[in-house]
């Protein structure tokens, strides 16, 4: 009988090999219930669930780019903000633009590892907490960081971006 932890998914490994990379010292776990809303994130972790930091991609209506929102899982996004930051209007993205910006689906879209660049923005709200967790490729991984280094790790602008 083996007592070693069952491997992460392979989408979940790339999460955490771009973490090992930075030096961060994040842990990528495997939650036993799927954690796809904000909501079952935070109860699935006991915790607030501004405490969850959650990754929504949009798409440039003009330009078509992928958009990565990083906000606390307790606040809205106020998209206006963002396209006036962006300089054009943006849409909610599709589940096959999602994946194919990212690389995962929708549930499990972490801040970092994407597929291809994003342009950035990081809720400044997430600051109200020294550690804020964040989806780790699959709707039943996560991983907890500090807001500040989720700033870092995700390359983002952080801004008030939520209402």
């Amino acid at each position: 009988m083996s007592t070693a932890a069952r491997p992460l998914p392979a989408s979940a490994q790339r999460v955490q090999q771009a973490l090992d990379a930075l030096g961060l010292g994040c842990q990528v776990i495997e939650l036993a219930v799927a954690a796809r809303t904000a909501q079952q994130a935070a109860d699935a972790l006991g915790i607030v669930v501004g405490q969850i930091a959650k990754s929504l991609i949009f798409r440039g209506a003009e330009s078509g780019r992928a958009v990565l929102v990083i906000a606390a899982g307790d606040r809205r996004v106020d998209e206006a903000c963002i396209q006036a930051q962006l300089g054009e209007r943006i849409e909610r993205a599709q589940p096959t633009f999602v994946r194919d910006a990212s690389g995962f689906a929708i549930g499990g879209v972490p801040p970092l590892a994407h597929a291809g660049p994003m342009v950035t923005f990081v809720d400044a709200s997430l600051r109200r907490f020294d550690t804020v967790w964040a989806a780790g490729g699959t709707p039943h991984c996560v991983f907890a960081i500090a807001p500040s280094d989720l700033l870092r790790a995700s390359g983002g602008i952080e801004l008030a971006i939520c209402d």
